[in-house]
């Protein structure tokens, strides 16, 4: 790796990201009654993509908007500068990545997409309201304007096709739910409001959530760790792999992801008793072994669309032994281009040899050939045996490259360390199988004990 780039500047990254801030301040007060900040943020956001096919769009709507006459056309004109400059942040990001890792990178796929078209009457009403929040402003939001977004995700729900859409909505208008009214707010999330609110406007538009058809992939999975992604009532697995096609073509980086309603009561090692069902692979990892996959569909962004039918259990396979010999070689995934985001970026790496600081208000730091990496510890789920101290002990680990508040970060999935003078891995997601540590057997027995009660309780109602 060229640990030397990770802290080397990206030329124009703080100008791109300083228009978008701009804009992100005209959304806290809204565009009812704009006034001068309003209008300079506009004109900033208008100026940073005043080179690009979007210029005129941008600049009618950035004058509509500062005059307080912007329609429906203006805000979505504005809504694609905004994401345009998010794009370009992530590509100039997952460049200098791709200069840190020395992987090739896969072409972009020319796949036809999926052309039916549904729901344009819902879309268009997600589109209505989310114009009104614009206009209202974050710190004028209250539960009557919030509530408007109801109706259109009920009649989203039961069309699996905008499920995407209706599920992006619905989180969106809960948290801004548990924030009115926004008058109150002491601080306001401006980058996270406005990606949302960008992202679900843009998805609302004709062909936007359109998605090529996949491709199939039949070879040895090998997978490398498991990012657990837990929320008050959603959780996600998603398990980074390298995949080695049958036919002999280069290695390539892919993810399969499993995702499950919970309820708040289910938390800790019990949280695989809702995915493990879902999804065989995760008891391949917790059992350390590769997996034979047939046939199973895959994006050209290299997300598998799970199917256990078109996968069974192969040999033994440990991840630090194809993160040695494989990874380095593995072909990177590309990016859909709405999804060019530089929160998106997890990239899978390989670091051995460095040292570790923690200073006592500081994060933990790895430093590899000199340069310092923030290694991000939070992300570290407590639904598996890896800990903090376990990290700040190793002496290799297998993570995830982040960019974050500014920085490259490692989020850690795995790593080796020395107990009793001999080498140990302990993985992040070792209990997705199952485990008979006592930690994890104690909250897997919690959860059952939790969903037990839970699925009385709901007997009891259905009977009544």
């Amino acid at each position: 790796m060229r640990t030397d780039l990770i802290t080397d500047p990206v030329d124009g990254l703080d100008e791109a990201l300083a228009a978008v801030d701009a804009f992100d301040r005209v959304l806290v007060s809204g565009l009812l009654r704009p006034g001068p900040a309003q209008a300079a943020g506009l004109a900033a956001l208008a100026d940073a993509v005043a080179g690009t096919p979007l210029a005129s769009r941008v600049a009618e709507a950035a004058d509509k908007a500062a005059a307080g006459a912007a329609g429906e056309d203006h805000f979505v004109a504005l809504a694609a500068a905004r994401t345009a400059l998010m794009g370009s942040v992530h590509d100039a990001l997952t460049d200098r990545v791709a200069d840190i890792t020395g992987r090739p990178r896969a072409e972009h796929g020319t796949r036809a997409p999926d052309t039916d078209e549904p729901g344009a009457n819902v879309l268009a009403a997600a589109r209505a309201w989310l114009c009104d929040l614009a206009r209202t402003g974050w710190q004028g939001i209250d539960h009557e304007l919030v509530a408007g977004a109801a109706p259109v995700v009920s009649a989203m729900l039961p069309d699996s096709r905008l499920r995407r859409q209706a599920t992006l909505l619905d989180g969106f208008a809960a948290e801004l739910a548990a924030s009115c009214p926004g008058a109150t707010l002491d601080r306001v999330p401006e980058r996270r409001w406005a990606d949302l609110w960008t992202r679900a406007l843009l998805l609302t538009l004709p062909g936007a959530a359109r998605t090529p058809v996949p491709s199939t992939a039949t070879g040895r999975l090998l997978p490398l760790g498991v990012d657990l992604q837990e929320h008050a009532t959603a959780v996600q697995a998603q398990v980074h792999a390298v995949f080695e096609p049958a036919d002999g073509a280069a290695p390539r980086l892919v993810r399969a992801a499993v995702s499950a309603p919970k309820p708040d009561t289910v938390v800790g090692a019990g949280l695989w008793q809702l995915l493990r069902p879902r999804m065989s692979l995760l008891a391949a990892v917790g059992e350390g072994r590769a997996m034979e996959i047939d046939a199973m569909p895959v994006t050209p962004e290299g997300d598998l669309l799970w199917d256990d039918e078109r996968a069974r259990t192969g040999e033994p396979a440990d991840p630090f032994a194809t993160a040695r010999v494989i990874l380095s070689t593995a072909v990177d995934g590309v990016t859909a281009p709405l999804d060019r985001h530089p929160a998106r970026i997890a990239v899978p790496v390989f670091l051995e040899g460095y040292t570790t600081e923690h200073e006592a208000d500081g994060p933990l730091t790895f430093t590899v050939a000199g340069q310092r990496l923030a290694v991000d510890s939070d992300r570290v789920p407590v639904a598996g045996p890896l800990t903090p101290e376990a990290v700040a002990a190793s002496g290799a680990c297998l993570g995830l490259l982040r960019w974050d508040a500014g920085e490259f970060v490692l989020q850690p999935l795995a790593v080796e360390t020395t107990v009793r003078k001999k080498t140990v891995a302990v993985h992040a997601g070792a209990w997705a199988g199952g485990t008979d540590d006592k930690v994890g057997a104690r909250g897997e027995k919690a959860a059952t004990d939790s969903v037990a009660v839970l699925r009385e309780r709901a007997g009891k109602l259905l009977r009544a």
